[in-house]
């Protein structure tokens, strides 16, 4: 008789997500004040990608909807004055509820050209133990940071350190102009043992301190699938451990690699501690966006401690929503407090972060109390709608500096009078929501997303926004469709 089929084995699914809760619709008269820190990471937009093109739909913790937002460059107009971002607000019909609106906040940072760029003494951290032993993991990791070399100055300085079981400093600082011997030492990397990672990233702090360059990029990438399985492994000791070393002043971003045992909650949170940003590659695509195209916005800092407060109107607005940000958000006392850990924004690059808002006059998700207060309005204020404000700190700064607008009634535009800009953005955000169940966005469907995506497409010099088009459509052919969906579609045919 012939030998029965089996079918192979499916890898153990061991990846690691922090639990996201979308915030929560606030009534204006009783929460008038929105805080929290921006936000530059975009990790969770390739993750989605990778599992996309995976076959499968992400779980709805992987998706952080402001990450997939700011993976985007936007053509926002740059900074003019002293500040060293500008800032920009806009105003439109919120697409998937009637009477509802979007606001947007947009931050475009100074751009600075790679020429003038002030030295770098960057540490690789790589993880060589023997979970990066995939091809989605140690050699997709070599070929990415080799595109970093090809961009280096000889002013520029590379320590390569690993670890695994042990920790080693295979590349003492080496000026960017031997990129033949950096490249030989990434090369020669192999990929065994158990994972220390905490020894690991206490010997490239050391590394980075005894290079330091003054005045200068100080700054370590720490690459590798989170898997960390010897000596500190608790989540919130590395994290601690990572906020304490930052006080030497070298900053930690992470990118991150692989699958079935990616630790993506370890991989975001560090880079926050570490005042860097976490990006996943899973392609070598991805890591020429990040580590060449973007190089300038990877490693160079232009403000620190950023963070957003908005207050909203009572006369003028009943509810608002923020969209994404769920865990970067912070206590209304901390906005003056800088003495508390923000986000930073990188040379370049673009921020954006969207309300959601009721009117004062429209139907909201929340009832009103029976026995409660509306909030007071201050005299004149009437065609106001929100008081924005930023807080940032130049880089070595101690005290922070303050921005502040007014968004007004008359600057709402119709649907159709949208930004291409805010469009496409709008468009991302809706993507998101979806994907993380759609508790907000009403009959709003992945159709929709494309068609309002579909407009704000524009020049798209490297692709990116042709490709978020493609993954609707993943999305779409791997979601279940209701049962009301499937019998319209059977009666249009």
């Amino acid at each position: 008789m012939p030998a029965p089929f089996l079918h192979p084995a499916q890898p153990e699914q061991r990846e690691r997500y922090q639990s996201l809760t979308a915030n929560p619709v606030q009534q204006v008269a009783q929460a008038p004040v929105s805080t929290f820190s921006i936000d530059v990471d975009t990790g969770s937009y390739s993750n989605v990608r990778r599992l996309l093109n995976a076959g499968q739909l992400p779980p709805a913790d992987a998706v952080r909807v402001e990450e997939l937002v700011n993976y985007f460059p936007y053509d926002y107009a740059p900074p003019q004055g002293k500040h060293p971002f500008a800032v920009h607000t806009e105003l439109a019909a919120a697409p998937w509820k009637s009477g509802n609106l979007l606001m947007r906040i947009a931050i475009k940072g100074q751009d600075l050209a790679k020429a003038s760029l002030p030295p770098a003494n960057l540490v690789f951290l790589v993880d060589v133990s023997g979970s990066m032993h995939s091809p989605d993991k140690l050699p997709l990791l070599q070929s990415s940071l080799k595109l970093l070399v090809n961009e280096l100055r000889p002013q520029d300085r590379i320590t390569l350190v690993t670890y695994a079981g042990n920790t080693s400093v295979v590349l003492p600082p080496t000026p960017g102009s031997e990129r033949s011997r950096i490249a030989a030492a990434i090369d020669g990397l192999r990929a065994g043992g158990s994972t220390a990672g905490a020894s690991g990233i206490a010997l490239a702090y050391q590394a980075a301190q005894q290079a330091w360059i003054p005045d200068g990029i100080n700054r370590i990438l720490l690459a590798t699938d989170g898997d960390f399985n010897v000596g500190v492994t608790d989540f919130r000791q590395l994290k601690g451990m990572v906020e304490e070393k930052r006080q030497s002043g070298v900053a930690l971003s992470t990118l991150g690699f692989g699958g079935g045992n990616y630790n993506e909650q370890l991989m975001e949170q560090l880079a926050d501690a570490g005042d860097g940003a976490y990006s996943y590659i899973d392609n070598l695509m991805e890591g020429h966006k990040v580590l060449a195209n973007e190089m300038s916005s990877t490693l160079a800092t232009i403000a620190r401690d950023v963070k957003i407060q908005v207050e909203f109107n009572p006369a003028a607005v009943k509810e608002y929503r923020l969209i994404g940000y769920e865990n970067r958000t912070l206590k209304r006392e901390d906005f003056n407090n800088d003495r508390v850990d923000a986000g930073d924004i990188g040379a370049g690059h673009t921020v954006t972060a969207l309300y959601e808002l009721t009117p004062a006059d429209g139907k909201g998700l929340v009832d009103e109390l029976r026995y409660g207060r509306s909030g007071t309005v201050t005299a004149g204020s009437a065609n106001e709608l929100a008081h924005v404000k930023l807080r940032y700190k130049q880089p070595g700064a101690q005290s922070s500096q303050l921005l502040d607008s007014v968004v007004t009634r008359d600057a709402v535009r119709a649907a159709t009078q949208m930004s291409s800009e805010f469009r496409f953005a709008t468009a991302v955000a809706g993507f998101g929501q979806l994907l993380r169940g759609g508790e907000h966005t009403g009959a709003w469907r992945y159709d929709d997303v494309r068609a309002l995506a579909t407009q704000g497409v524009g020049a798209d010099r490297y692709g990116y926004r042709g490709e978020f088009l493609r993954m609707v459509d993943l999305a779409k052919s791997l979601s279940t469709r209701a049962p009301v969906e499937v019998q319209a579609r059977a009666e249009e045919r």
